[in-house]
């Protein structure tokens, strides 16, 4: 249990006028008499809680009884809290212990009579896909203790490969999971879709960083990074064109204005996911640029007119 956790339990007992003491928290939380002094000591040094002893009931209370911790009553980190739980529950993890009893803490900080801010925050994403939670404590506790892991990995046509991977960063992309991590087999880093992970394992001590992903993540559009390739440049016009000009697309995108709409330009490094931008505006969007692009959309706007047409 953290820190946080341990002080919001013994303000709890101080308020319900239970005259807690060091054995108090030993017994809760398993810890050692250190560490409960500790916490007695960050409560009322760093808290500035106006702790008080008394010897005849062998505890403390406060002197103080209008005193409350510095972001107990705080509604913007109530809603904060509340935002990261749903966050959570809409990205596949509200199974995870920790985000159960983040819930039931929630509904501990709400004032009674007040509405619990879960239910005044809706979270939504299309094509949500929930991680193996095996798989994905496995992820974290590799990512935290700075370990390799050793995966079995599927690939789209099925074919199960062994990989050797140091993780980097933990990717949560339109409601799906990836892992950036150094792949060991290919040394560079790789992006892997939590979804075909159907093993993990802990391993040896990895040696690179979340710092080593960074340009490679930020290099180009989408999910699929590699070597950049090209600059789009899109024509978005109608009711596309008032939409687009206030996303977010990528750090290094130009909209600039034209007398037909607006025209995007940014950095790719793969055609997939520019292509389905491009074909969720419909005609509303005509790639200007380059023309790898733009024939690759003729292609498929071809191909998807023959199957409505057969």
């Amino acid at each position: 249990m953290s820190l946080l956790e341990r002080i919001y339990f013994f303000h709890n007992e101080l308020t319900r006028n239970r005259y807690p003491n060091a054995r108090t928290l030993m017994r809760e939380f398993e810890i050692s008499q250190p560490t409960a002094r500790r916490d007695i000591a960050y409560l009322r040094d760093r808290l500035l809680a106006p702790l008080t002893y008394d010897q005849r009931k062998n505890g403390f209370y406060y002197s103080d009884a209008a005193f409350n911790l510095p972001f107990e009553n705080s509604a913007r980190i109530v809603f904060l809290l509340g935002m990261l739980n749903k966050l959570a529950t809409e990205t596949g993890l509200g199974e995870l212990p920790e985000i159960r009893q983040l819930e039931k803490r929630l509904t501990s900080m709400v004032a009674t009579g007040g509405t619990p801010i879960t239910d005044s925050i809706h979270c939504e994403w299309i094509e949500v896909e929930y991680p193996t939670p095996e798989v994905f404590d496995t992820i974290i506790e590799a990512i935290v203790k700075r370990r390799r892991l050793e995966l079995t990995y599927s690939t789209l046509k099925h074919k199960q490969t062994e990989r050797i991977v140091e993780p980097l960063k933990l990717i949560n992309y339109q409601g799906r999971w990836y892992l950036a991590a150094w792949c060991t087999l290919r040394e560079e880093t790789r992006i892997f879709h939590l979804a075909r992970i159907k093993k993990a394992a802990v391993g040896a001590r990895a040696v690179h960083s979340a710092s080593t992903a960074d340009k490679d993540l930020d290099r180009s559009f989408g999910i699929f990074k590699g070597p950049l390739r090209y600059r789009a440049e899109i024509l978005f016009t109608g009711e596309a064109a008032e939409l687009v000009k206030n996303q977010y697309w990528h750090r290094e995108q130009e909209i600039e204005s034209s007398t037909d709409g607006i025209i995007m330009r940014l950095p790719v490094s793969d055609n997939r996911e520019i292509m389905m931008k491009v074909l969720q505006y419909g005609a509303q969007a005509k790639v200007l640029g380059p023309l790898e692009l733009r024939h690759r959309v003729e292609t498929e706007i071809a191909k998807l007119t023959d199957s409505y047409r057969s």
